[in-house]
């Protein structure tokens, strides 16, 4: 493990040298430029020397392509005549961007999107860049240091990725013609409704990321040690107020509903298309998908109570962002820099909230009146309230997700739930593989 730490911040001092280096060639240029531009003017030449190129690269989703190459255009014309850009945009999932960057930081993108969570590692092996430029006023335009959303991109007092959403949250999605306002503050009322219309509410079960709701709905805790790397989590407690079996019980009860159905982002999307959801459990990313479908009586809220013994509980939720990085490694840190915060901008994140439907982290974007009166928007407000940061080390994916699977399938082996809490809360909880290699 000293190793590796050490191995760490010898990455992080060769970038500081390397960030540092390329500060003071620039300055050489750029003396050396205002010399000769000097000499040239002194022996009567009219000719200006042409600026220099820089290259950047950019990874980001490919349905924010169109939105990002609009951006570069922009960006383009802001800056003419300072450099001649070659500007170039490749796919990459926000949610695999960290695997590709720590596989090869040096060949990958300047400039990239990833999730909030994705952070902790990449700075750790110091991947991303400090934010240096304009820092006080882009923490402070993401709501100051207290922020949920200054707080996932900052490190040590110090700013190392540009909030662009926030909206990387779940609430209620409902089509208003089958349900009131009092009826979906109820999920058991909600799933009734459903079955009588022969209809589905969805949720995906399969996910860790939405079942964290009946857990903390429950009071149970989850969490991230301060090591940055193992998790804590009583999801399997049997002296809490309600047991980790309580909650197991009730999303069992759930699962077996005629009117649920366990499903993942492409299926939730099939079933607003054909009619046969008209409720669910997901995020302001599918706004575009659930507003055509339920037309006139597309409506949002915060989570419904689920039922814990006889007791209506408050489900809770995950709050998310989605952040933008500098690769450390870059060779034209300072236009990155000027590059990724034109992305993150408070125009262009009321943009991309009218393209894609995000919520937008900047405090003045999501003031705007069009970002007010999206009912998904204010559903994740309301829902704030009941929200937590995601902070979770990778240990805690696979075996809520395999956990989430059993119980989508109504436990078919019939396997004694505390054994498969027990279970699950082992893998969670268990040091990653580099611990148990023996690599200290």
């Amino acid at each position: 493990m000293v190793m590796k730490i050490m191995e760490n911040i010898k990455r992080r001092e060769v970038t500081d040298m390397k960030i540092l280096s390329n500060n003071i060639v620039k300055g050489v240029l750029a003396a050396g430029t205002l010399a000769t531009a000097m000499l040239l003017t002194g022996c009567g030449s009219t000719k200006s020397l042409a600026p220099a190129t820089v290259k950047l690269s950019v990874w980001c989703d490919e349905r924010n392509h169109s939105l990002i190459n609009e951006i570069i255009t922009d960006f383009k014309e802001e800056y003419e005549g300072e450099a001649l850009f070659d500007i170039t945009v490749s796919d990459e999932s926000e949610l695999t961007c960290k695997e590709t960057v720590l596989a090869n930081p040096e060949a990958a993108a300047d400039v990239f999107t990833f999730a909030d969570d994705q952070l902790e590692e990449m700075w750790r092996a110091g991947a991303l860049l400090e934010i240096t430029e304009n820092t006080e006023s882009i923490i402070a335009a993401n709501g100051g240091e207290d922020s949920g959303a200054c707080r996932a991109a900052m490190r040590e007092g110090k700013l190392f990725g540009y909030p662009e959403t926030a909206g990387n949250g779940y609430f209620l999605f409902y089509n208003s013609a089958y349900f009131t306002e009092e009826d979906i503050r109820s999920l058991d009322t909600i799933l009734d409704i459903c079955a009588a219309n022969n209809k589905k509410m969805v949720m995906d079960f399969n996910s860790g990321w939405y079942i964290y709701s009946f857990f903390r709905g429950a009071g149970l805790e989850l969490g991230c040690n301060e090591d940055g790397v193992t998790n804590y989590c009583n999801w399997n407690a049997t002296d809490t107020a309600y047991k980790g079996v309580d909650v197991a019980e009730a999303m069992l009860r759930i699962a077996a509903h005629k009117g649920f159905k366990s499903c993942n982002d492409a299926q939730f999307i099939e079933g607003l298309k054909d009619g046969s959801i008209i409720a669910g459990i997901n995020g302001a990313w599918n706004v575009t998908y659930v507003e055509p479908a339920f037309g006139e009586n597309y409506a949002a809220a915060m989570l419904p109570c689920y039922t814990v013994c006889g007791d209506e509980v408050q489900m809770c939720s995950f709050l998310g962002y989605k952040l933008v990085g500098v690769n450390a490694y870059s060779q034209n840190p300072d236009w990155a820099m000027k590059l990724a915060e034109k992305i993150t901008s408070e125009e262009y994140q009321i943009k991309r909230f009218e393209a894609v439907g995000e919520c937008p982290s900047n405090i003045y974007a999501a003031d705007s009146k069009a970002v007010q009166a999206a009912p998904a928007i204010a559903a994740l407000s309301r829902q704030s309230q009941y929200g937590y940061t995601q902070n979770v080390a990778n240990t805690f994916w696979d075996p809520s997700a395999i956990f989430g699977i059993t119980i989508a399938g109504g436990n078919p082996d019939n396997q004694d739930l505390q054994t498969l809490l027990d279970t699950m809360v082992d893998g969670i909880t268990a040091p990653p593989e580099i611990y148990k290699s023996g690599e200290k």
